[in-house]
């Protein structure tokens, strides 16, 4: 009768833990890297317009200020003001993914070529 019953504790499985598995390298796709590479790129670029609209806006206010016939230009630079600030989420918005990603995809290609990435600098 003791024959039929399973036994109470399971037999153990070798090797080590799960957690202390080496990481299993997976295959980053040619879209992937692409696309972190547009994410950045648009990042980049739109931080770029911002400096410059944010130069621009002083520039209208000094004009606005030094003729009064030109006074239109200080609600402009405010208009650049709203700009810059609706900007920002979508500047934080493209660049922390394209960042990640980026990040994700070096240490792709430090963990599959290892010696490639080394004496650049």
């Amino acid at each position: 009768m003791s024959d039929q019953w399973p036994p109470h504790h399971p037999a153990p499985i070798p090797g080590p833990p799960l957690g202390y598995a080496p990481p299993h390298v997976q295959e980053i796709s040619a879209g992937y890297r692409r696309w972190a590479a547009i994410l950045l790129w648009l990042a980049v670029g739109l931080a770029a317009l911002m400096a410059v609209a944010f130069v621009a806006s002083f520039v209208l206010l000094a004009l606005a200020d030094a003729d009064r016939d030109k006074q239109a230009l200080g609600y402009l630079a405010l208009i650049l003001w709203v700009a810059l600030a609706a900007a920002v989420p979508v500047l934080l918005g493209l660049g922390i993914p394209g960042l990640v990603m980026t990040q994700r995809v070096r240490r792709q290609r430090r963990m599959t070529h290892p010696a490639q990435g080394r004496g650049r600098f």
